[in-house]
């Protein structure tokens, strides 16, 4: 006879981005249903990191299944993360790689299947496409999860979804939203090719994938929380499917330990500058964005310029290193720069840091506004440039970071950066976000806690999953 204890399969896109969130979910869950079982899917070169984030579980509860990533002829061998990448233009034949591992993946589901706790239910990153196929040939629900919030996701899907900048020819003309006649956007605002006139390409085609098999999941999981944007997570509910549930901030269920014997040379550094009244501001781009040579430059000479001690977790390609030679020794004792892998989290909820100088990817943001950390938002890429809009508008969490020309997309002068910095970090303007951002990490943090939003959304979800067994 089949068990009817919860076993959820977890299925990571792999990029640390969108691996780091649903490791998050899988502590979350555990603390809802302590005896649930867990099986999680990844690559041989993943598995390392994924292991090592789950270590704070009981073992017994948690089965993990490689399946072999192949090279391609664009993919090499060894390479099995986006951060791996040589270059982000691989990012689209890397999607595709994925597509190579769903017959492994399908033979590891019948197993499961045929065991005493077969799973409950599949919860498989969004650009995934191709599990929800392999969920239904053996009756498994799968859930969709959405690395954005509801805000930017509701704006793609009606603007790109109803081909809305097909007669638009200047890039900076504002449109009014459909449904949204408070939302006012430009093709800017999106990335290519989806901001253009007639969106075209393999990025394109596999994307129309990815939303025909959420729209055919059970339904939608979004790191975030329902007081947040309530009014975008209604319309989605009211006008899309499938229905999405707020069960994050995801981040609030990771709490970091500090072991004595392995600290990080940064937590001296801001122990020793809050003790001296210092405010520092960190500054992060994510690991996916490629900053140019030249944008480099005018970052860190607007960071030396501006007087204000930060911490940067630098990632750059290698043939940029000759342009951040001399950075540490010109700005020592001021400055710090931190290279490789950093827990973001622990150093944002540092109490001596004080501005987040950040691409506003969503992990990043979230975990800003819970930390209670004001948001200086320089967006790249994908969905940035909405999440710096909703921080900066919507939230009044943050303040924007200006180009050259003033155009929504485009090149930041280190004067420019020189001046936001010491505006952000100064009185008037940086204690307002501050009050702002405190008050919503309140919320954020309450989200999740028993009988808050997210709590309340995550357990009736689990609930649903286990009855429908």
């Amino acid at each position: 006879m089949k068990s009817a204890m919860l076993h959820v399969a977890l299925f990571p896109f792999m990029a640390k981005g969108h691996m780091i969130p649903l490791l998050q979910l899988v502590k979350l869950i555990h603390i809802h249903k302590p005896e649930a079982k867990f099986t999680i899917f990844t690559t041989p070169a993943n598995e390392p990191f994924i292991v090592s984030s789950l270590t704070s579980l009981p073992p017994q509860l948690i089965n993990f299944i490689c399946l072999c990533f192949s090279p391609t002829s664009q993919i090499i061998a060894g390479v099995e993360s986006t951060d791996q990448l040589p270059s982000m233009s691989l990012f689209t034949p890397f999607l595709y790689a994925t597509e190579t591992l769903q017959p492994q993946f399908e033979t590891a589901l019948r197993s499961l299947q045929e065991q005493v706790v077969p799973i409950t239910c599949l919860i498989s990153d969004g650009f995934l496409h191709w599990t929800v196929e392999s969920a239904s040939k053996f009756n498994i629900p799968r859930l969709s999860f959405n690395g954005m919030n509801n805000y930017s996701y509701v704006l793609y899907t009606i603007m790109v979804g109803g081909r809305l900048f097909s007669k638009v020819e200047s890039e900076e003309e504002l449109i009014t939203v459909p449904g949204l006649p408070w939302v006012q956007v430009t093709r800017n605002h999106f990335d290519s090719p989806w901001n253009e006139q007639e969106p075209q390409g393999s990025i394109v085609d596999y994307t129309a994938k990815c939303l025909m098999a959420t729209s055919n999941s059970y339904g939608l999981l979004v790191n975030s929380f329902d007081e947040l944007e309530s009014k975008y997570l209604d319309f989605w509910n009211l006008n899309f499917q499938p229905k999405a549930w707020c069960i994050g901030p995801l981040c609030l269920a990771h709490k970091p330990k500090l072991d004595d014997c392995d600290k990080p040379n940064w937590v001296d550094w801001l122990d020793k500058k809050w003790a001296e009244r210092r405010k520092v501001l960190y500054v992060a781009f994510g690991t996916q964005a490629e900053i140019s040579n030249e944008q480099l430059k005018e970052i860190m000479i607007g960071l030396e310029n501006s007087r204000i001690d930060f911490l940067w977790a630098l990632r750059i390609k290698p043939n940029q290193e000759e342009i951040v030679v001399g950075l540490e020794e010109r700005v020592q004792g001021r400055g710090l720069i931190m290279r490789g892998w950093v827990d973001q989290k622990m150093i944002l909820e540092h109490e001596g840091i004080r501005g987040h100088l950040t691409h506003c990817g969503w992990n990043s943001t979230t975990e800003s506004i819970c930390a209670s950390v004001p948001v200086l938002a320089m967006p790249m890429l994908a969905e940035q440039h909405l999440n710096a809009k909703m921080v900066v508008e919507e939230l009044k969490v943050g303040l924007r970071v200006e180009t050259c020309n003033g155009s929504t997309k485009g090149f930041v002068k280190s004067e420019e950066l020189k001046r936001v910095i010491f505006e952000f970090m100064g009185k008037e303007h940086g204690e307002m976000v501050r009050e702002n951002v405190e008050e919503l990490s309140k919320v954020a943090k309450k989200s999740i806690q028993e009988g808050g939003s997210s709590w309340i959304n995550l357990e009736s979800l689990l609930t649903d999953l286990q009855m429908r067994k």
